[in-house]
């Protein structure tokens, strides 16, 4: 019998086995995850940057565990000895009509307690010579990570503390009763006092097998990059960001030094036809057909059907993709750029058609299900966990 059972082993879900060990050092705790290893998917597709929390509605779970994780982060990196690059970023406002709303995104990273700076173009350039811009936001707390190499080390760190971590093991059926959690995998069947989903593309699913039906369903987007060739990548020296598109709930396209010394340049943002599809081929029926049906969809489509079309289109297109690139950097032509890796993030989305924008935490009777936990969902982890393990207080005879 376990004290815990969490399904998922990304990130989060090993990082909230890590919070359980630190506060409760005598418990056992199973962690399956499906894949032949940890971080299969979103962590390690991730694009490896620790986050500010500069983009986050103050007030929101985003804003404070981005905040606060930025340096759980970087303190667990220097003492596990994971490297790491607090390298900082820019954010870049290239024309007039951006500068308006490059000062309230400046205005909400002050809100949210951030150590952030206004430059002016000159400094911009001492920064990022290569870059097109008016003023800038500097942020200097950013930085570079291998999430996977930091979900090694968690992993390492729970094994020696007694947790059973269970590979290509699929939670298939689970029943929660008044005494405990049995969860059917695909290999054995395992019981628990309690069950935290952390499941990712697939929360939404998980809540569902336990029982709960929350007014949100997973739509997976796929981000695809591409890579600077390797002679061109000192023209960027480290994160370049674009102001965001207010009618457009993704980041822009970026230019971000990886921790291996490449430099990703993207991504975009279209609509993915299988939860962990990476390639535009990529297809599977039944997470198509979900989403099609999806009431939530439709609506969301019909509210953002522009800017939608115009990501499919640089998907397909890298030359339009490229003048997207060049208004931040003029000088990347479409030689420069290489074809390179793509992710998929988890968006939940609600039935009227609204984004679940901040981290979403269903609580059962003896299940806990994280069912949105986008970006900055790595960097915000270890606090994630914590928050999760903090909400245990009201299963006292459980933990």
């Amino acid at each position: 019998m376990y004290d815990y059972i969490i399904v998922g082993g990304g990130i989060v879900g090993l990082s909230v086995a890590y919070a359980l060990y630190e506060k409760y050092p005598a418990i056992k705790v199973a962690v399956i995850e499906k894949e032949k290893q940890l971080a299969a998917h979103q962590t390690g597709h991730n694009s490896g940057v620790i986050h500010s929390g500069i983009y986050y509605k103050p007030g929101s779970l985003k804003a404070k565990l981005a905040k606060k994780g930025n340096e759980t982060m970087v303190a667990f990196c220097e003492q596990h000895e994971v490297k790491y690059d607090q390298c900082g970023k820019v954010i870049v406002a290239a024309d007039q009509k951006e500068l308006p709303l490059l000062e309230n995104l400046y205005q909400r990273g002050i809100q949210n307690g951030l150590a952030i700076t206004k430059i002016n173009q000159e400094k911009l350039l001492d920064l990022e010579p290569h870059v097109n811009g008016l003023e800038a936001i500097h942020v200097p707390m950013a930085g570079i990570v291998d999430y996977k190499q930091v979900c090694e080390k968690i992993g390492t760190l729970i094994k020696e503390r007694g947790g059973d971590i269970f590979l290509n093991t699929e939670a298939k059926q689970i029943k929660e009763t008044s005494q405990e959690v049995v969860v059917e995998t695909s290999l054995q069947t395992l019981h628990g006092k309690m069950l935290i989903n952390c499941a990712g593309l697939h929360s939404d699913r998980v809540a569902n097998l336990t029982g709960y039906h929350v007014d949100m369903k997973i739509v997976p987007f796929r981000g695809e990059y591409y890579q600077l060739v390797p002679e061109k990548r000192d023209l960027v020296k480290n994160l370049i960001y674009p102001v965001p598109n207010p009618d457009f709930p993704f980041l822009g396209v970026h230019f971000t030094r990886m921790i291996d010394g490449t430099v990703d340049v993207g991504p975009n943002a279209v609509l993915s036809f299988k939860r962990e599809g990476y390639k535009k081929t990529s297809f599977n029926l039944k997470d198509a057909q979900e989403v099609l049906t999806y009431p939530g969809f439709w609506k969301l489509a019909s509210q953002y059907m522009k800017e939608g079309m115009d990501e499919m289109y640089r998907s397909f297109s890298k030359k339009k993709f490229v003048e997207g690139v060049q208004k931040l950097m003029p000088g990347i032509t479409e030689q420069d750029l290489a074809p390179g890796p793509a992710g998929v993030r988890a968006q939940a989305l609600r039935s009227d058609g609204s984004l679940v924008d901040d981290f979403y935490i269903v609580n059962g009777k003896r299940s806990i299900h994280v069912c949105n936990a986008p970006s900055p969902a790595a960097t915000a982890s270890i606090e994630i966990g914590k928050q999760v393990v903090g909400s245990l207080n009201s299963y006292s005879s459980v933990s």
